[in-house]
């Protein structure tokens, strides 16, 4: 398989109750107070980021990675009927030789968690993956972050044995 940029460029998706956006920089002000809980970097550390270092990032993920056969993909999450954003899901694409391969994560605002919204958001990302000709997909989750092993099995990946930065590596093949 011979991938090229114009193959994997975010492009807004939709579910029932979610739209999902490619992330722009200018998502950062209201992004700045969906990730402003502390309890949102429990299992993952840092804090919450000040908007102008937000903006920074973005930038940087807007430019991608630099690397020939490298994407980074990234995506708000909005709720359909509201318009409010709610989180993001992103996935980190590369080749492997011939094998295209993804890591994905997402991350919901603590007042919008419990509601099933990273389940759907996630799938949605699984799916446009999967059309994407993407062989593989992993999720490096805490242990102790029961719920989002609970998306991450719902998406269909399976935790393994592998540990990578104190993260359980969670894998799905196609």
């Amino acid at each position: 398989m011979t991938a090229d940029r114009a193959d994997l460029s975010a492009e807004r998706l939709t579910t029932p109750r979610l739209v999902l956006e490619p992330l722009a920089v200018s998502d950062a002000e209201e992004m700045t107070r969906v990730l402003a809980d502390l309890d949102l970097y429990r299992f993952t550390g840092g804090t919450p980021p000040a908007a102008g270092a937000l903006r920074d990032r973005y930038q940087r993920f807007q430019e991608g990675p630099g690397a020939p056969n490298e994407w980074w993909l990234n995506w708000v999450i909005r709720l359909a009927d509201e318009g409010r954003l709610v989180g993001t899901v992103q996935a980190s694409a590369s080749l492997v030789g011939d094998e295209l391969v993804a890591d994905i994560a997402w991350i919901i605002a603590s007042a919008h968690q419990g509601r099933g919204f990273a389940k759907e958001a996630a799938a949605a990302l699984v799916d446009w993956l999967r059309v994407h000709r993407v062989a593989a997909i992993t999720a490096g989750i805490h242990p102790q972050n029961l719920a989002s092993g609970g998306v991450a099995a719902a998406c269909g990946l399976r935790p393994t044995d592998e540990l990578a930065n104190g993260e359980r590596v969670w894998r799905l093949d196609f």
